[in-house]
């Protein structure tokens, strides 16, 4: 199964539409990626709470890692950077944390308010390999860019 963004982008939108709480969207955000493509295997947010430190926020799948410090894995990476990170291979990034042993690749997008400022990233595992592909990145972004635009 792909994604269909264009049907995704529009639900994600209609279900988040004036609503400004960030955990009510990440939540909503979380479940509708969740269940758009058999590939996603975790999907959620860790938030910014204090600098430097990720922590676990809405989420879809097994447990996930409480705390991320930004100098470890690929979703300190996203969030330290500012960049997205698309890793077809969990176990060659250097310093990734396995939160589960399952995941083989990963996708993670800084998350950023209206003022630019990241305040989380979004994760998204895969029990596969090279899972992810540039289109993913790119229409997940703008997704993203969109909802918390407002919020």
């Amino acid at each position: 199964m792909t994604v269909d963004y264009d049907t995704l982008a529009k639900t994600i939108s209609a279900l988040t539409e004036g609503e400004t709480d960030q955990v009510a969207l990440m939540a909503t955000i979380a479940c509708e990626v969740h269940h758009a493509d058999d590939r996603f295997d975790w999907t959620g947010f860790y938030r910014v709470t204090e600098p430097g430190v990720l922590k676990i926020g809405p989420y879809q799948g097994g447990h996930g890692c409480l705390v991320i410090p930004f100098e470890r894995g690929v979703c300190g990476a996203a969030a330290r950077t500012g960049e997205a990170q698309l890793v077809p291979d969990v176990n060659a990034f250097p310093g990734h944390i396995a939160c589960a042993s399952s995941t083989r690749s990963e996708l993670v997008l800084p998350v950023r308010d209206a003022a630019g400022d990241i305040i989380a990233v979004f994760d998204i595992d895969s029990d596969q390999p090279d899972a992810f592909r540039d289109e993913d990145e790119e229409m997940l972004s703008a997704i993203l860019s969109r909802v918390f635009a407002h919020a």
